[in-house]
């Protein structure tokens, strides 16, 4: 219990024993803690030390225990101080840490790595430290890694890291293309499809990202981007090509499909059109004999599928998705 104020088990057990004995000599006091003589006077010197005991003056050889009250406490304002001594010194060091790295440096953000064994270094070195998730756009032309050579993405997601995928459609004709999507479905990693990404990606924990530089035929280089604008940016690319691409799911044999694209069914095209049409929910819901609480859901549901917040939005949505037609 007194250990937060420097004494040690053996000390506090010599101090307690004082205390209920008033006084006591050594060889008395080392039979009780069951202690040799010798160790348990340096214990007791230790305790003088600290102002908890003194030799009695009214009898040579015996050892008296200090008031708790006065000896403690003088112990504990020492601690308090100290304490606070360390709180400042770790507010101070914070301070300044913030300072720091309150701006870095625009060096500091981004990196180049050239060179194919450094471009895969990076790359499995991403996916390795990656925590949470890793979302990555795929061509059907690797750089420095092909999927079948890429063991730090097993390794990621066997510890439960999340895989957001999107893979071009050329990659499903690829030789090794669809065992190598079959094998990250079954790791049950997100894989969706367009027919073509706007650039390589891969961001890890919306922290970390590495984009290609070069091109087809140079030497490898890649462009690693640290938390930034840059990297919301990246991060915003690829959110935008997830939203629009097909999923691939898993099917019997393992055979790899596409999803069809989710779309609004006959009655939510008619419910949009007459609301385009500037009638309001309960018109709707009169007009096509259906609940308004329907009306409402099936709204909503439209709003989620557009992936957008406001009606007006939704509007603007269903008319470029054809949905409804203009005029």
């Amino acid at each position: 219990m007194l250990g937060a104020i420097g004494l040690d088990e053996r000390q506090e057990s010599a101090y307690r024993a004082l205390i209920a004995l008033g006084a006591a000599e050594v060889t008395d006091l080392a039979h009780r803690l069951s202690l040799p003589e010798g160790e348990t006077e340096r214990t007791l010197r230790r305790l003088e030390a600290q102002g908890l005991a003194a030799q009695s003056s009214a009898r040579t050889g015996r050892w008296v225990a200090a008031p708790p009250a006065v000896a403690l406490g003088a112990l504990l304002t020492q601690q308090r101080h100290e304490l606070e001594q360390a709180e400042l010194a770790a507010a101070l060091l914070t301070e300044e840490y913030r300072a720091e790295t309150a701006e870095p440096a625009v060096h500091d953000l981004v990196e180049v790595v050239t060179g194919a064994s450094a471009v895969t270094h990076r790359f499995l070195q991403l996916q390795l430290g990656a925590a949470e998730e890793v979302c990555a756009l795929v061509t059907g032309k690797p750089i420095a890694v092909s999927g079948l050579e890429n063991d730090a993405e097993e390794l990621a997601a066997g510890r439960g890291v999340r895989y957001r995928v999107v893979v071009e459609r050329e990659v499903l004709g690829l030789p090794s293309g669809l065992l190598e999507l079959s094998a990250a479905l079954g790791r049950e990693e997100q894989i969706r499809v367009v027919d073509r990404v706007p650039t390589k990606l891969i961001v890890a924990d919306r922290s970390l990202a590495l984009v290609p530089l070069t091109g087809r035929g140079a030497e490898p280089a890649a462009l690693v981007v640290h938390a930034s604008g840059l990297l919301e940016s990246l991060m915003g690319l690829f959110e935008a090509v997830w939203r629009e691409a097909l999923p691939l799911r898993l099917g019997a044999g393992a055979q790899v499909t596409e999803e069809r694209a989710p779309g609004p069914d006959p009655t939510d095209l008619e419910i949009l059109s007459l609301l385009l049409a500037g009638m309001t929910d309960a018109s709707v819901a009169k007009q096509l004999d259906l609940g308004l609480r329907t009306v409402q859901r099936r709204v909503k549901g439209l709003m989620e599928l557009a992936a957008v917040t406001t009606r007006l939005q939704l509007g603007w949505h269903a008319y470029e998705k054809g949905w409804v037609a203009r005029g």
